[in-house]
């Protein structure tokens, strides 16, 4: 049986802030400790059995948990494991346990020469975690290599399979998160090509850093290192003795907007055409030229001071002083340039006041 913790009256139970990066969130009615499929599954079952509210934590690194904690059941999916197969067309196909951590595979298929992940280096949280944001950071994105996600669909009471194509992946999002609550991922399956070189390098701060051309391809851990060094500098690496790392990383989602808005935009604006239609721009641009600059905030909540996308918990906040400092951050934004920011992570217990 999987460890469980429960509140009982008057005890003090431990807070779920320790189990998200942002290091903020009350407590859990229960909290469960899943180190094996069968007890997540046994888990997760039974609280939708029992019709209890459930909530699923792994890296705790695209969370926002309210200060009253959550009145339900907290499950830590806590399974590790990774299976490689070998591919006839030259790569691999690698099985992944959700709750195995999405930086030690990264740094696993760089050490065994597997291309295709290595621009994701450093990003915290989970492997079972990544299909649902459909997590990407300099030109890679994890549907670039997913081939399929095993999963329990809740409402059928069943597991389920879905091919890279069914898992309808779009920028920072994709079925299971559309769907948000129905599927527990359980194993991510990546399909990986061998070689001592990255994938063509696709985001033009990376190839500078590394000296090539946008298209051109580098060592594998020269990328790895370099991309480290590129999200240390912006507080993105997670560091117990930064604040500046206190985050759930990019607090909103870069806006994608039609061509009238995208317009409107002032002409140093970053523009991106996209392949679907619209035109993506830099969340973080727009943060700063509405007035919100590096370190703006107080010394509980404050923007990074490295990263203007970022907020963080600068050791005192509680959550409801992070949610107000977005919410006149994504005001300000919207008052300046006319577009309405979107949060990033999931908000549980909690909600960003308009």
């Amino acid at each position: 049986m999987p460890d469980q913790e429960q509140r009982q009256d008057g005890e003090r139970p431990e807070p779920l802030s320790r189990w998200t990066t942002l290091r903020l969130g009350g407590p859990a009615r229960t909290l469960v400790h899943a180190g094996t499929e069968a007890e997540l599954l046994a888990a997760v079952r039974g609280a939708d059995a029992a019709g209890t509210p459930l909530l699923l934590l792994a890296g705790g690194s695209n969370l926002v948990v309210g200060d009253d904690g959550f009145d339900g059941t907290a499950v830590r999916v806590e399974t590790r494991g990774t299976h490689e197969e070998s591919d006839t067309c030259g790569g691999a196909v690698v099985r992944v346990a959700a709750g195995e951590p999405w930086d030690r595979f990264v740094a696993l298929c760089v050490g065994r020469g597997l291309t295709g992940v290595e621009a994701l280096s450093g990003i915290p949280g989970s492997v079972g975690a990544t299909p649902v944001q459909n997590v990407g950071a300099y030109g890679q994105e994890v549907a670039d290599t997913i081939s399929a996600v095993r999963c329990w669909d809740r409402v059928k009471d069943r597991q389920r399979t879905f091919a890279a194509a069914d898992c309808e992946f779009g920028y920072r999002t994709s079925r299971f998160k559309r769907e948000l609550g129905r599927y527990l991922v359980l194993e991510v399956s990546f399909q990986l090509r061998l070689g001592d070189l990255s994938a063509p390098l696709r985001y033009a701060e990376l190839a500078r850093t590394l000296g090539v051309e946008v298209g051109e391809r580098a060592p594998l851990e020269t990328v790895r290192e370099a991309v480290l060094a590129l999200r240390a500098a912006k507080g993105m690496v997670l560091d117990d003795a930064d604040p500046d790392t206190w985050s759930a990383g990019s607090f909103f989602t870069n806006p994608v907007l039609d061509d009238d808005a995208a317009s409107a935009l002032p002409d140093d604006a970053p523009r991106w055409p996209q392949p679907a239609g619209g035109v993506k721009t830099s969340a973080a641009w727009l943060i700063d030229h509405a007035g919100f600059s590096k370190g703006y905030g107080d010394d509980r909540a404050s923007v990074s001071t490295k990263h203007t996308l970022a907020l963080t918990n600068r050791g005192g906040a509680r959550t409801a002083d992070l949610l107000a400092l977005a919410a006149e951050v994504r005001r300000g934004v919207q008052e300046r340039f006319g577009v309405r920011l979107d949060p990033e992570p999931v908000l549980v217990g909690c909600a960003l006041p308009d």
